[in-house]
């Protein structure tokens, strides 16, 4: 894993920082996993514009991936570490005993001709193998974790995520998420043990307003020089401060807590993430 700054011969490329996709083994991605993907441009089944500043972008493919990790006991070997557009972390394609590919995400240090296996029991709690949070030795460094058993991976997916088991108490094991927060989750749950790959994406640099077209975002208009009717910070003479950060329905931006405190979750919840 590393970075690449590139020689300024061009005015976009004097802060452009590059991944080195040294973990990249193939560009060519499996066909049989590969999905179209339609784009909205941020409107609705009516055609109107619903979700600002999306649009345009290179075509994609999506790929599918396998969340659930629920093929128990099926040894699989790692084929090819790949690039996938649609999200921030690389995938790796498995082939199983049993003839059947797959994608996963890829953990860190996950190497190709390696061999991988999710199950209940027998598993050791090595990278990029996949078991219930009962199965895994308290202390692991975890991703792709479920929150509901059989819902596959939604928490702790994207490029250098990681989460920590911490304790386990009767069905419910303990585990300190990416954001700061500390929850239970049922002890049934299906975690990964490992750190996602491409942990050096933070530190990339696009270099231009170009490149963000390419990922398909389009330009993002301050608040404060729109005008009253537009937005709550919008108006005044001159450069006026604005008022106090809120969003287009006057929700305060900053240090306001959205989440309800009537919330069926929150009982789950062990300490908030920090402020």
């Amino acid at each position: 894993m590393s970075v690449r700054k590139l020689k300024p011969i061009t005015s976009a490329q004097r802060f452009r920082v590059v991944n080195g996709f040294d973990a990249i083994t193939t560009d060519k991605p499996e066909k049989s996993l590969l999905a179209p993907k339609k784009r909205s441009g941020g409107r609705n089944s009516q055609g109107k514009m619903t979700m600002r500043q999306m649009g345009g972008g290179h075509k994609r493919k999506y790929r599918i991936i396998d969340f659930k990790r629920n093929k128990v006991g099926i040894p699989a070997e790692v084929k090819s570490i790949e690039y996938d557009p649609n999200r921030t972390a690389f995938i790796a394609l498995l082939n199983y005993q049993d003839g059947e590919k797959r994608y996963i995400i890829a953990q860190n240090g996950l190497q190709v001709g390696q061999n991988v296996v999710s199950g209940t029991s027998g598993v050791a709690p090595e990278i990029g193998n996949a078991m219930p949070l009962s199965e895994i030795p308290l202390g692991t460094i975890i991703s792709c974790i479920e929150l509901r058993p059989g819902q596959g991976a939604v928490m702790a997916r994207s490029a250098g995520a990681f989460a920590q088991l911490m304790a386990r108490d009767g069905k419910f094991a303990t585990v300190k998420l990416p954001s700061g927060e500390t929850r239970m989750v049922l002890s049934t749950c299906m975690a990964t043990v490992g750190v996602i790959s491409n942990s050096d994406h933070q530190l990339t640099v696009s270099g231009k307003a170009g490149r963000t077209r390419w990922l398909g975002r389009r330009p993002r208009v301050r608040p404060v020089v729109m005008n009253p009717v537009d937005h709550p910070m919008g108006g005044g003479e001159g450069k006026s401060s604005g008022g106090h950060p809120r969003s287009r329905n006057g929700i305060p931006a900053k240090g306001y807590r959205t989440r309800s405190k009537t919330k069926a979750s929150n009982k789950y919840i062990v300490e908030r993430r920090k402020k």
